[in-house]
């Protein structure tokens, strides 16, 4: 039985290398960029107006003001879209509509609500600074800039900068595939008769959604009845997938197969036993070149598990950056009972005070409460070493889910 921290440090000697594939920009939220993309040509690619106005030279307004306002003629209008087809000289302005470029010879613009306009002429009822109201050649993005960089994990804004580049396609790394199966004679799919012995297939449901939340595919394998035989099938059904998971017989019972199935698959075992409560029964190896994860059949500490050791492994190996939980320091509303030996992880209910953040369990933390999962903010997460109980007030550290 070892550490949280060597588990952790076992696992992610295995991680596979990213691979990248070209998507169409659509498809690419939540992506790991792998690529650089630069910018083509400036953006904004000429000097162009952010108001909706009159293109002027600021010198023919000066003095301008309600009571004394300054006449210009008008010389055209351009709306955007449109490239203005004449120069401003003294005395005259252009109409120009928000995003237009501003004609030659104009060096400010002024908003419509400032003037009046008659016919040919225009009233300008406020005095106007160079460069005011425009927006510059190049003010957001310059030609050759690299905008957005390899390892970038694409969000709303990130595809609506690529868009602005021209880009409708780009190359990011590849989604991992997760196999899930399930097994346990007692475990029943959740549209099947149940009988009495029965319990429904939980574990593979919530893993796959789980897989879903981490970025990657899931891909459901159904039950394995508890024969080695049956086990065997499974984890070979799983192999085509770039990530394995298989949910219950990791433990030490009579009908606990996989760990001796994977041996003879020639499965790598590199551990099976883990000083964390819940998810103690956890096993990690190799099966080919397969990274498999043998989480715990109990609801809870499957999914505590896969928090803190599948996830973080699916998206660092698919590039991410930021591949754990955030991390925040809460005061403690409640005793909590702890025994030394074990490194434990909480359900916990969390909530942002005036002076920080504060926790409580959730109730009841026996690992087959689901209900425990369900009300969960986060994951209070006490060390190996401490020993309760841990009075209320205390300050202790919680994985945010």
């Amino acid at each position: 039985m070892i550490a949280f921290e060597e588990a952790k440090q076992q696992i992610d000697a295995h991680l596979p290398a990213p691979r990248h594939e070209q998507v169409a920009l659509a498809d690419a939220l939540g992506r790991v960029l792998a690529e650089d993309v630069r910018a083509h040509r400036d953006h904004p690619p000429w000097d162009n107006t952010a108001v909706d106005g009159f293109a002027v030279r600021a010198a023919d307004t000066a003095g301008a003001g309600t009571d004394t306002p300054v006449t210009l003629e008008v010389i055209e209008t351009i709306p955007a879209g449109a490239m203005p087809s004449k120069t401003v000289g003294p005395g005259q302005a252009s109409r120009i509509m928000t995003g237009a470029p501003v004609p030659p010879g104009a060096d400010a613009v002024v908003m419509v609500e400032d003037t009046t306009q008659s016919g040919a002429k225009v009233a300008i009822g406020e005095a106007a600074a160079p460069a005011e109201n425009i927006r510059p050649r190049g003010e957001d993005v310059t030609a050759g800039q690299v905008v957005l960089f390899a390892g970038t994990t694409m969000k709303p804004a990130h595809l609506g900068m690529a868009a602005s580049l021209g880009r409708s396609q780009l190359m990011v790394t590849r989604r991992l595939t997760v196999a899930i199966l399930s097994t346990g004679d007692e475990i029943a799919e959740i549209d099947e008769p149940l009988s009495e012995e029965k319990i429904l297939n939980v574990n593979s449901h919530a893993l796959a959604a789980q897989v879903v939340e981490a970025g990657a595919i899931p891909l459901r394998l159904g039950i394995a009845k508890d024969t080695p035989e049956a086990v065997g099938a499974g984890i070979q059904a799983g192999l085509s997938a770039d990530v394995l998971i298989i949910s219950g017989g990791v433990s030490m019972g009579d009908f606990d197969f996989v760990k001796d199935v994977m041996a003879e698959l020639g499965g790598g075992l590199g551990f099976w036993k883990v000083r964390i409560k819940p998810a103690r029964p956890l096993a990690f190896g190799l099966i080919g070149q397969v990274p498999t994860f043998g989480l715990p059949g109990n609801p809870v500490s499957s999914m505590v598990s896969f928090e803190l050791f599948v996830r973080p492994f699916l998206r660092r190996a698919m590039g991410h950056r930021v591949t754990d939980r955030p991390m925040v320091d809460a005061r403690l509303t409640e005793d909590v009972p702890k025994r030394a030996g074990r490194r434990f992880f909480l359900r916990a209910v969390v909530a942002r005070e005036e002076d920080g953040y504060t926790c409580r369990t959730t109730g009841p933390q026996g690992s087959g409460m689901l209900t425990s999962m369900v009300l969960a903010d986060g994951l209070i997460d006490l060390p190996e070493d401490a020993e309760g109980p841990i009075r209320a007030g205390t300050r202790v550290r919680v994985h945010l889910l």
